[in-house]
């Protein structure tokens, strides 16, 4: 019987973690915009679990901000205001400046391939007639997770894998014009010369202005741009 229960209860918790994924992949990827209602009737057929994993997911997105709650006590996608994208930007400095400065005493030669394999990438994408902002996404969401990676911090990942963040990327990179898109993959370069160099401040320095320049790109920029 314990050994039954046991696995009852480990069948549950892996259902409660994929529907977490799931909805949370459908957050980060924009297929469920800010305002969007978290029913768990829909959500359960479409991670094909039932209504409790579910319910338990929705708890842990609504305490990581990921969801909120309508005056009228609707749990929906949540909707960053000003201020929380500003936060948002502000932890995302702090923390990928450090992880920057990390990197740059642990960078391996395979890893400085990497990163300049993927900046050529983000750059090929930028010189299409039509810059390939899908393209643009995947690499530039790369180039950032080889840095933290590189960074070797379990808590640093943890703590940056709490931020909401792929959405604010995703508007911020539709509202930037060529001249945008190039300056991002510039500030990559300079990034990469400073870990080739090994120079922690420097690693520091290009990437939280890098992500303060995201933000004022964010703010400025008209919604139709």
């Amino acid at each position: 019987m314990p050994g039954n229960a046991t696995s009852a209860s480990r069948a549950a918790a892996s259902a409660s973690d994929r529907a977490y994924t799931e909805i949370r992949g459908l957050i980060l990827a924009g297929d469920a915009s800010p305002g969007t209602p978290l029913r768990e009737e829909a959500l359960a057929d479409i991670v094909g679990v039932s209504r409790t994993p579910i319910r338990e997911a929705l708890r842990r997105l609504e305490s990581e901000l990921y969801a909120s709650r309508t005056p009228g006590g609707r749990l929906v996608v949540a909707e960053w205001d000003s201020d929380d994208v500003a936060e948002m930007f502000a932890l995302r400095a702090m923390l990928e400046g450090h992880a920057a400065a990390r990197a740059a005493r642990r960078m391996t030669a395979a890893g400085l391939a990497e990163l300049k394999r993927c900046n050529a990438a983000i750059e090929a994408a930028v010189a299409q007639p039509q810059p390939d902002i899908a393209r643009f996404l995947t690499e530039n969401r790369r180039f950032h997770d080889l840095i933290l990676s590189a960074s070797s911090s379990a808590r640093l990942a943890a703590m940056l894998a709490g931020l909401v963040e792929q959405p604010i990327v995703r508007r911020t990179a539709a509202r930037y014009d060529r001249a945008d898109l190039a300056r991002s993959a510039h500030e990559h370069d300079q990034m990469i010369q400073a870990f080739t160099a090994r120079d922690e401040d420097w690693a520091r320095a290009v990437m939280t202005a890098h992500i303060r320049r995201a933000l004022h790109a964010f703010q400025n920029a008209s919604p139709s741009k």
